[in-house]
């Protein structure tokens, strides 16, 4: 059975102080995830972890991301996460911090028979 695309969810997260990548990127993607309830699996007679989400995240320095923190924020299914460039970075005026934007994409998908129930 294919994977269908059901749901698109994005979030936007920062760290304040202290420009920690993962830290805005968990935030993003719980900022994506915190905002509903998704029912859509049940609906379809499919158990909640039958999801997998792929996630998206653009935050400036990408290689920074510890992927398995954002993995985490997921509370049903499974999935993958893909980092890259992107979100802002905005230094302080003294240049000795920055405040971090990271943006989140997640792509929820089931696997369905080919009539879609």
């Amino acid at each position: 059975m294919p994977l269908k695309r059901m749901v698109l969810e994005i979030g936007m997260g920062t760290d304040i102080r202290g420009g920690e990548p993962t830290k805005a990127a968990v935030r993003a993607l719980r900022d994506a995830l915190w905002h509903n309830s998704l029912t859509v699996a049940n609906a379809l007679g499919q158990p909640v972890d039958a999801m997998q989400v792929e996630v998206i995240i653009g935050v400036p320095k990408p290689d920074e991301v510890d992927r398995d923190a954002v993995l985490a924020v997921l509370p049903h299914g499974g999935g993958t996460v893909q980092v890259v460039e992107g979100g802002l970075e905005i230094p302080n005026e003294a240049g000795t911090d920055a405040t971090l934007i990271a943006n989140a994409a997640a792509v929820v998908r089931l696997d369905l028979p080919s009539g879609g129930s």
